[in-house]
């Protein structure tokens, strides 16, 4: 199977496992950034089913909110994230890497504020109480050699570590020595444990 790659303007390139589903909800990074951070999110719509058009929909403000009835407190609220890692391991992208998806809000990274500017962000289909599969961490392993190679990435943290308090994904059963382990992560790259 051909590698993934990114193209000159940060979107992958076509690949059997991939697919791009583009989001409005995106903006330029300030003059002079570049994602230097990958910060891991979990998302379900509506929260712990998977494998539905819920998430691509939100992503593209789409979501038809009568679907569910908890989908409603999602009204009005614009977001996004570059990639999207479904159970089964396919990746949507929604935002090209060089630009800023609105994925972090509110966050801080080594003291600086607005995680936005300076990162990738990838939301695994999941919850905080569920283990994820195995076929998320291989798409994980195809997917960080190519944003590695187009960015100066230098860390990885979750959305609960830039945000403590806040939030708290991509939770307790991330596996981030097996993330770190498959990926050629050093340990300072990665979180406390």
């Amino acid at each position: 199977m051909n590698k993934l790659a990114l193209d000159r303007h940060g979107w992958l390139k076509a690949h059997p496992n991939a697919r791009r589903a583009p989001s409005p909800n995106y903006d330029a990074r300030p003059a002079g950034d570049d994602a230097i951070l990958l910060v891991m999110h979990n998302i379900s719509l509506p929260p712990g089913q998977f494998g539905g058009i819920e998430i691509v929909d939100f992503f593209q403000n789409r979501l038809d909110y009568s679907a569910h009835p908890w989908l409603e407190r999602l009204r009005g609220m614009t977001v996004s994230a570059h990639f999207l890692v479904r159970r089964d391991g396919c990746i949507v992208q929604f935002v090209s890497t060089c630009k800023r998806a609105w994925h972090a809000g509110v966050s801080t990274f080594e003291g600086r504020a607005r995680c936005n500017d300076f990162s990738i962000g990838i939301e695994m289909e999941g919850t905080d109480c569920l283990p994820y599969a195995p076929a998320q961490y291989q798409a994980l392993t195809g997917l960080l050699p190519a944003l590695r190679a187009r960015h100066p990435i230098r860390a990885a943290r979750g959305h609960e570590h830039i945000a403590p308090g806040r939030k708290t994904d991509p939770g307790p059963f991330f596996d981030w020595e097996r993330f770190g382990r498959d990926n050629q992560w050093l340990r300072r790259q990665l979180p406390p444990l």
